[in-house]
């Protein structure tokens, strides 16, 4: 990895180069990221590979109020759930598919892999903080501040998830 620029990371890499870097819950693996950019001297563009075990889920059905998404499958076969409500709808993935996930609930998305094998994909985005998720199943938020989702989590300064019920502003102020 070299390159020359006034930050110490470079401005190039390879993705051999670079390591997965497992997400893991209930203390199992579901999906595998290689940071693309968090490689690089970049900082208002992110990109990673991701990789979906056969069969498996990725991220909750999600989107982004402050930041634009878009997906290119590189390997295997799979299904992406867009949109909600009366706009949903599934598209089948499969190597070189491009997906657009526009800001806002028009670009809610996730990912499931086919039963065949791993579903290995791209994924790029903006990197703009603040930035709030809107989670449609469960009627949570997300909170993002410091670093945009997907971004270095030490500089990250907020991370919450909040329910979508009404509170009083000045409920449980003194």
């Amino acid at each position: 990895m070299t390159g020359d620029t006034d930050d110490a990371r470079p401005l190039h890499v390879h993705l051999d180069d670079l390591p997965w870097n497992p997400e893991r819950r209930d203390g199992r693996e579901f999906i595998k990221r290689k940071a693309v950019s968090a490689a690089t001297a970049g900082s208002g563009l992110g990109c990673s590979v991701y990789e979906l075990p056969a069969g498996g889920r990725g991220w909750p059905h999600h989107f982004h109020h402050g930041n634009e998404e878009a997906l290119f499958v590189l390997e295997g076969e799979g299904r992406a759930r867009l949109g909600t409500g009366d706009e949903e709808r599934t598209v089948e993935l499969r190597p070189g598919t491009w997906v657009v996930l526009p800001v806002g609930p028009a670009g809610a998305h996730s990912l499931t892999a086919g039963d065949a094998g791993p579903l290995r994909y791209l994924c790029l985005s903006t990197m703009h903080a603040p930035d709030i998720t809107g989670y449609p199943d469960s009627g949570k938020f997300g909170l993002f501040a410091g670093s945009a989702p997907g971004g270095d989590r030490d500089q990250r300064t907020l991370t919450a998830f909040v329910a979508d019920e009404p509170e009083d502003y000045w409920e449980r102020e003194p």
